[in-house]
């Protein structure tokens, strides 16, 4: 009995797998229907073939070196000895190169001179001209004295001043008690002749030590600074520095 009752719960009847698969078959067979339907309709869409271009063709061009023309040179009519001959302008240039120079006429006992020996170059009533004073008897006054080159900041361009003479500070006797050390930095103008001018001024001060680091200072030398092989004055810092014998 219970083979009975479940019998038709678990197994499938005949009619119903029939069905699916006559079902699937048609399926299948409507795809390829319309499959076949869309490519015949892609196929019949299609439109006339391009018409091939023509192939190229290549000319071959031969070129012939023609003969040198003779081009005629126009040359001045020659003339009778009864003719006229025609008027030249004296200024005009000769067609042919002279064998020597002359004198030209006239011009033999001619001589150019000078203008005034004083010769006022500027305002003609004693103002300032132009050209820095009077030009007298055909010489030129003196230049006047050179500029006075200021002094630069030293930097890559410049060749930087060598010490050549170096003078040791004192070292005061209140700072050796104190125990006072350190560096004192100065900032100091080297002149065109290696001397080192006396408007030295402290950047890093320590009380007790900065006269006697501005007295060795002012007393250095050096081979002066060089800007394209010419002297020039520069400005640079320098550093004197103090320490105890332990």
């Amino acid at each position: 009995m219970p083979h009975d009752l479940f019998g038709d719960a678990v197994v499938r009847p005949a009619s119903r797998r029939v069905l699916r698969r006559t079902l699937t078959v048609c399926s299948i067979a409507l795809h390829a229907v319309v499959i076949s339907a869309i490519v015949v309709a892609q196929l019949l869409a299609v439109g006339p073939l391009p018409t091939p271009r023509s192939p190229l063709t290549y000319t071959v061009v031969h070129l012939v070196e023609l003969p040198p023309i003779d081009i005629p040179v126009r040359r001045p009519p020659v003339r009778a000895a009864g003719q006229d001959t025609p008027t030249v302008s004296p200024n005009a240039a000769p067609l042919e190169a002279p064998d020597r120079i002359t004198t030209e006429s006239g011009r033999e006992n001619e001589r150019i001179t000078d203008a005034r020996p004083d010769i006022v170059v500027g305002v003609e009533h004693g103002g300032t001209d132009l050209l820095n004073g009077v030009i007298e008897g055909g010489r030129l006054p003196p230049p006047p004295p050179p500029v006075p080159q200021t002094p630069v900041r030293l930097h890559i361009g410049i060749q930087s001043p060598r010490k050549i003479v170096d003078v040791t500070p004192i070292y005061p006797s209140l700072a050796q008690i104190s125990r006072t050390a350190g560096i004192v930095i100065l900032e100091a103008t080297i002149g065109v002749d290696g001397s080192v001018a006396d408007d030295v001024r402290v950047l890093r001060s320590i009380p007790l030590l900065d006269q006697a680091a501005l007295d060795a200072v002012k007393q250095w030398r050096y081979a002066p600074a060089l800007l394209n092989g010419v002297p020039v004055p520069v400005i640079m810092t320098v550093t004197v520095r103090f320490s105890l014998n332990r």
